[in-house]
């Protein structure tokens, strides 16, 4: 399996460790460079070549969607996940017709982050396992095109068992903000499981997370429901 090679562009350097630690920690990616602002990232993309590259949205010199353009437009090859705060509608329909590859809304934690790496090497390697083209292995390489319809079954990540999800969701409905140790004792599973579980539902924007900081300033993520429309 050969190595992924990433870039992280990212303007807060908190954040920016946070994201290198976390590449770290994953197997067979070399993480190429940090960029903490769009001039000093294009230069890398140019030089560097990285496969993939953590780009946030908002930047003091500009915009990461603006980059994310000047990329498409002179044929990079280097794929983006965005990693932002940015929870616009506009914001997202941007990138997705730019072509990313992944949109993860902060704050980052690692469980969303290994997921989303996992999906993109799956995706590149059977892209560049292929030699010829056949209906088949492009449904497999555009994952959203069999939920158009809205008529298949929901399609779960590796790890997520539809039963427990159903049972965390149960759960949820009870008011309050939850941490993934509450959840956990209610369904009788790990931090870590629950945890799982919840990131999970934030993804599929069914949750809000938020970090709680508490009385002795450790922070603690709390997950709620997102609340629905009016009739």
């Amino acid at each position: 399996m050969r190595h992924l090679k990433l870039l992280i562009v990212e303007d807060d350097p908190q954040i920016a460790e946070i994201q290198r630690r976390f590449v770290e920690r994953l197997g067979n990616v070399e993480l190429a460079g940090i960029a903490h602002n769009l001039t000093d990232a294009e230069d890398l993309v140019d030089v560097l070549q990285p496969d993939l590259m953590l780009l946030d949205v908002f930047f003091p010199d500009g915009n990461g969607l603006d980059l994310l353009r000047r990329l498409r437009a002179r044929n990079g090859h280097t794929d983006i996940i965005l990693i932002t705060a940015a929870r616009e509608v506009e914001t997202l329909r941007s990138a997705l017709h730019g072509g990313v590859f992944d949109y993860i809304l902060k704050p980052l934690v690692y469980e969303r982050l290994e997921e989303a790496i996992y999906n993109y090497r799956q995706h590149r390697d059977r892209l560049d396992n292929l030699e010829r083209v056949a209906q088949k292995e492009v449904d497999a390489l555009l994952p959203r095109a069999h939920n158009e319809t809205g008529n298949e079954p929901e399609r779960l990540p590796k790890g997520i068992d539809a039963l427990t999800l159903d049972t965390i969701r149960k759960v949820l409905q009870e008011d309050g903000n939850w941490s993934a140790d509450a959840v956990g004792q209610r369904i009788g599973a790990s931090r870590t499981t629950a945890r799982r579980y919840l990131e999970y539902l934030v993804s599929a924007g069914e949750l809000i997370a938020e970090v709680n900081y508490g009385s002795v300033g450790r922070p603690e993520r709390r997950y709620r429901l997102l609340p629905k429309d009016p009739a």
